[in-house]
């Protein structure tokens, strides 16, 4: 829904641009986000810990774009992306107990556990993207080729909402009669959201654009983008790097022009 408001937003606030803007694009797709970073970033964090991956995070997209000709073969192009993705998961060497003192983490490898310690992690990206395109076949024929890229705003935010385990409190030690010492890990429940972020990043894109009729084309287009979120100083996420942004759309579009 909060997608769909922001598409209808960026119509309203753009439509001025309908006088002027030679082509206009509907377009949707798929988002590989990078998702990168060292051990410290919460990317790499939650895959190593929870029993989703990185290919999981993959999701649709929705676009719009305004394209006008600065001549027959440079353009700027106006658009905007929506990408998010919520994905639920259990720790992989982990399980859970409670007891008086509270919900412990115990090692998957000797116990089954009472339950499996879950959350979920929720990312969601739009960038507000400024391209610079190039068509060195210039914009009539029966394929026309692209490339080009450019500068953005990224509006960003993050959420974890479940069960997390403790590992920064080491004080806890289980006594089992066969294994002796064991540590443990204290569980508590989160609802922790970064939100109302924006971050400047650039991208670079290539694709073609196919007649089918006199004024609409189809198009296809790769678009790789690049740009890092940093935490709020008062952020539950604060000592973690910054957050990878970037990542790879691919598109398919229909395009109108005027």
């Amino acid at each position: 829904m909060k997608r769909t408001l922001i598409l209808a937003l960026a119509i309203t606030v753009l439509y001025p641009a309908f006088a002027t803007a030679d082509i206009f694009t509907l377009k949707g797709g798929y988002y590989l986000p990078k998702a990168g970073g060292g051990m410290d970033s919460l990317w790499q964090i939650e895959f190593d810990q929870m029993t989703f991956k990185k290919s999981d995070m993959n999701a649709g997209i929705l676009g719009v774009g305004y394209e006008y000709f600065l001549s027959k073969q440079l353009s700027l192009e106006l658009s905007v992306e929506t990408y998010s993705k919520t994905k639920a998961g259990i720790y992989r060497d982990y399980v859970g107990y409670a007891f008086d003192e509270g919900d412990f983490a115990f090692p998957f490898e000797f116990y089954d556990g009472d339950f499996d310690i879950q959350h979920r992690m929720k990312v969601r990206i739009t960038p507000l993207q400024l391209s610079l395109k190039l068509l060195p076949m210039g914009r009539q024929g029966r394929i026309i080729p692209y490339v080009g890229g450019g500068v953005g705003l990224y509006f960003w935010n993050v959420g974890i909402r479940g069960e997390i385990v403790d590992f920064s409190d080491d004080t806890w030690v289980y006594d089992d009669p066969d294994l002796g010492a064991v540590q443990i890990y204290p569980i508590s429940l989160s609802d922790t959201f970064e939100g109302g972020r924006v971050s400047v990043g650039y991208h670079a894109m290539g694709g073609l654009m196919v007649p089918i009729g006199n004024r609409v084309t189809i198009s296809a287009e790769f678009r790789a983008n690049f740009a890092k979120g940093k935490w709020k100083s008062d952020s539950a996420f604060f000592d973690f790097e910054d957050f990878d942004l970037g990542g790879y759309a691919l598109t398919a579009g229909f395009n109108y022009w005027f």
